[in-house]
Parts: C-alpha cells; sequence; structure tokens
C-alpha cells in the first residue's frame, strides 16, 4: 500500500477519477442512434412539405423553378402513398398562376399526374438532375401590365442506362402578392 501514497498515489488517484468522470460525460452525451433513425425516416417528399409557402415562397423565378423541380423529383423518383401524392399535388399548385390552375380541375390534374408517374415508371424513368438557368439568364419582361419572367431548366432524366436531358421553358408571372407564379411551360428548341 506504500506504493501509492504520497505524490504517486494523488496522481494515480487523480488519474482515475478523470477518467471515470470522462468516461461518465461520453455516455450522457453519445448519439443513441434515435435521432439518426429519425433522420433517415425523413423522405425527400417530407423536406419538401415541409415548406411553408405563406412564409417563405420562393423569392426569385430561379428558386420557384428549383422548388418546383424538387417537387417533381418527388412524383417521379419517389414511391409516394395516396395522401402524400395529393399533398404533393397541393404544393405544386400553389406554384401555378391561376389562369393554369383554372384550366383544369383537381381531381383532372391528379388523375393526370397518377398517369403520367405510371408511365414514367412502366419506362423505368427517374429525375437524374436538373439544372435551372443562372439567376444573370432569367428573362424579365412586362407586357399587358403584368410583370413576366422567361426561364430555362435542363432536366437529365435517367432511362435505363442512359441519360437524356430535356431543356424546358418556363414562363412565369407575377402575381398580386409580388410571388411569381409558373403561367406555363413547354419543350425548349435543342440548340
Amino acid at each position: 500500500m506504500k506504493r501509492f501514497s504520497g505524490k504517486k498515489g494523488f496522481v494515480i488517484l487523480l488519474f482515475l477519477a478523470c477518467l471515470i468522470v470522462g468516461y461518465y460525460a461520453y455516455l450522457s452525451n453519445r448519439n443513441t442512434g434515435k435521432e439518426d433513425s429519425e433522420a433517415v425516416a425523413l423522405t425527400e417528399a417530407d423536406k419538401v412539405l415541409s415548406r411553408n409557402l405563406e412564409t417563405n415562397y420562393p423569392p426569385t423565378p430561379r428558386e420557384l423553378i428549383k422548388y418546383f423541380s424538387e417537387i417533381t423529383k418527388c412524383f417521379y423518383n419517389e414511391d409516394n402513398s395516396e395522401e402524400k401524392l395529393i399533398e404533393l399535388a397541393d404544393k405544386i399548385r400553389m406554384l401555378y398562376d391561376e389562369e393554369l390552375v383554372a384550366n383544369q380541375t383537381e381531381e383532372d390534374y391528379i388523375k393526370q399526374l397518377k398517369e403520367d408517374i405510371e408511365e414514367f415508371k412502366e419506362k423505368k424513368r427517374t429525375i437524374y438532375s436538373y439544372e435551372p438557368s443562372s439567376s444573370i439568364d432569367v428573362e424579365p419582361f412586362t407586357e399587358d401590365g403584368s410583370e413576366w419572367a422567361r426561364l430555362y431548366c435542363i432536366y437529365s432524366v435517367k432511362e435505363g442506362t442512359g441519360i437524356k436531358k430535356s431543356n424546358t421553358q418556363f414562363l412565369l408571372r407575377k402575381d398580386s402578392e409580388g410571388h411569381y407564379k409558373i403561367y406555363g411551360w413547354k419543350l425548349a428548341d435543342s440548340e
């Protein structure tokens, strides 16, 4: 017992106390894995749906098309429940100009959307990536007393082992609240 008395004993006792406190701190603060499993359970569709468009509407035409494209990827790349598909459809229709929304009832829109998704899956397609025009390439203009913007987005669609690019032109119109809304889109000519 004389070996652990004096300075040597004090240093060993201090070292053991630090070791015990350190191990306790490690056990108290370690990740139990519950947070990771909850984060994994959050799908891309859940992330897209969590955005509140009342307070966090995309501020620029480019951001609007990015958000539209995120929702579109959720439609075609994920296996969504009926409920989630309807929620996504409601969310994307909030991005549409009132004239575009008026062209089709919600029921018809969802029916057509389901058919499009089914065809996409039958052909084993997925949206691999998208790239909207840079901010400086957005073409703003005024016509008939409304503010408009035109921009492009290149979608890369994976089909089988190949990737096809699709250049889409979007036409946006600013609403009474100052938000750009999607008025329409079409496939752009290849250049």
